[in-house]
């Protein structure tokens, strides 16, 4: 479905129902004329340019092997809404450039490219309970649940990238109720395919069950602020999120659980062994002032990240380990920003070389998330290999 065919059908029923672009960011808005479905549709994409420079000898005064990349970053088309009752929510989400839907080259994705990021329902059936089904983000480190479009920074840190559940395939139950007049809490439960998203064969390892727990000891966020990396809406009133997640992969049929190369023997059949991950992560606003912190660890069941076919042959390894990543900002009047962010991987001594990584930032807010050209520099430590240098340039637009 196209951006195209859904502006036609609205036009042509047009007389039928309620049409409405409230404001700049909020999407085209459709309402039945008996109040039976209600669709949201929006388009955003992120221009994005990336220089990189080698630190030849680690020294800032020697450097080489410069890069420089120009890239559509992302560019998604969002549908969104409610069908019947505003009860039973859907949400689609498609990723049309090359550099953000990744090719599916393998059978395993039927040799096609990963357009489909979200395509869930979720059903509210008893006060704070509900139910989801379809694919979406898993509830894993928090600032993989940020959206794209809401982050602090140019992209999310290297935590992310070696360590994300991302999202994957089945069904989450959700609840979230009050202790006292303000502290609220929520629990996740999903069982999931484990493999990650847009598969299209039959598992190659076990399922995922992942479990979460999230606790809002001074009530929520304004405009679910705890999923927003900046403090674009500004608390009075010291807010403060604490999770902590689990996962476990039954015999993970890729490196990186939900993410990474698929482990086969050498006669084609999978390969695997449990994963399991634990993630801690708290975000803290008040007024200008944004705090993230996030911590992951990921182990096999036996400790050792390396999978051996029968006759002894190594034939993959996961990406396992511990990582921490912390992200402070302050929010000008103006609503300019300035924010660091600290990103420390530490893989087993077998999987990757340890990282560092420091980034400065300073991002525009022009309508907030909305509308905003976002900059920052990271320097990358890694052990026994000659440091980098980035420096990156992007600008947001949300219709």
């Amino acid at each position: 479905m196209t951006f195209a065919t859904v502006f036609t059908t609205c036009f042509l029923t047009s007389l039928h129902a309620q049409i409405k672009m409230p404001s700049f960011g909020k999407g085209l808005q459709i309402l039945a004329q008996d109040s039976t479905i209600y669709l949201r549709v929006g388009a955003r994409f992120q221009s994005l340019m990336v220089n990189q420079w080698d630190l030849e000898d680690d020294q800032f005064s020697n450097l080489g092997n410069h890069e420089t990349s120009f890239l559509i970053r992302r560019s998604r088309l969002k549908f969104d809404g409610w069908a019947v009752t505003p009860k039973l929510k859907y949400k689609l989400e498609l990723a049309l450039s090359n550099r953000d839907n990744g090719g599916g080259n393998s059978a395993t994705f039927n040799n096609a490219a990963n357009i489909i990021l979200d395509a869930v329902v979720e059903w509210n059936f008893y006060k704070g309970l509900s139910i989801w089904a379809g694919q979406g983000k898993l509830p894993g480190n928090r600032e993989r649940i940020v959206s794209s479009g809401n982050l602090q920074f140019v992209d999310r840190s290297r935590l992310n990238s070696r360590f994300t559940l991302d999202r994957d395939v089945g069904i989450m139950l959700k609840n979230k109720h009050k202790i006292n007049d303000d502290f609220v809490l929520k629990e996740t439960i999903a069982i999931t395919s484990g493999e990650g998203k847009n598969i299209t064969t039959t598992n190659v390892g076990g399922l995922g069950y992942t479990l979460k727990i999230e606790a809002f000891p001074f009530g929520s966020f304004k405009s679910k602020g705890a999923y927003i990396g900046s403090a674009i809406k500004r608390e009075t009133t010291p807010k403060l999120a604490i999770a902590v997640a689990y996962d476990v992969n039954i015999n993970a049929g890729r490196t990186r659980g939900q993410k990474g190369a698929f482990i086969i023997d050498e006669n084609n059949i999978p390969a695997g062994k449990n994963l399991n991950s634990f993630f801690a992560d708290l975000m803290y606003k008040h007024n200008d002032l944004s705090i993230m912190a996030e911590f992951v660890n990921r182990k096999t069941d036996d400790g050792d990240p390396n999978v051996y076919s029968s006759e002894d042959v190594l034939l993959d390894t996961y990406y396992t380990g511990t990582a921490l990543n912390f992200a402070l900002g302050y929010m000008l009047k103006n609503n300019w920003e300035v924010a660091g962010r600290w990103t420390y991987i530490n893989p087993d001594e077998m999987v990757a070389n340890d990282e560092n990584q420091y980034t400065f930032g300073v991002s525009k807010y022009i309508v907030g998330n909305k509308l905003k050209v976002q900059t920052d520099i990271t320097y990358r430590s890694i052990n026994t290999l000659d440091d980098q240098l980035f420096y990156r340039l992007q600008m947001d637009i949300h219709l």
